[in-house]
């Protein structure tokens, strides 16, 4: 689990507990698409399945996703553009890239994703993959993948 002081998986710059932990807590509402994205995000990140399922439209909610096992690491997550989705609104789409490691293996999500309010609360219906989409091996001495400026076996690869 991502500790309270610990810089959010979102990106926002903010600490978890200042940003995606309210809402992860149910403290607080996402209160626009992408605020719910970023959330969702971080669930990812943390494994937090019952976040991420809580979240899900129920006409395309799996009934699990059993992310405890999976050993994806969540590095960093770009918001390339967002359509609609403000706190007025009942519609919204985030595309996204979420960058990742599988093993020595760099990744990319490229993903637009559709949201929907329910009830004053932001869900996610779905989302169309993009083509870019996919995983690449990482060499020892190529920039890591998280964004940090280091080599890939003096960062991530520890």
């Amino acid at each position: 689990m991502t500790g309270a002081k610990s810089s959010c998986p979102c990106g926002s710059g903010l600490t978890y507990s200042d940003c995606c932990g309210a809402f992860h807590t149910g403290a607080s509402a996402a209160p626009t698409a992408e605020a719910l994205m970023r959330s969702r995000y971080s669930a990812y990140a943390s494994k937090n399945e019952a976040y991420l399922l809580r979240t899900w439209d129920a006409r395309t909610r799996p009934a699990a996703l059993n992310i405890a096992a999976d050993t994806t690491r969540w590095l960093r997550l770009d918001i390339l553009l967002t359509r609609l989705g403000g706190p007025s609104d009942t519609e919204g789409e985030v595309e996204f890239r979420a960058h990742y490691l599988a093993g020595s293996r760099r990744g990319t999500l490229h993903e637009t994703s559709r949201f929907v309010r329910q009830q004053s609360a932001w869900v996610y219906l779905d989302g169309e993959i993009h083509p870019d989409s996919g995983e690449t091996a990482v060499g020892r001495n190529e920039p890591c993948p998280c964004g940090s400026g280091r080599k890939f076996k003096h960062c991530c690869a520890v």
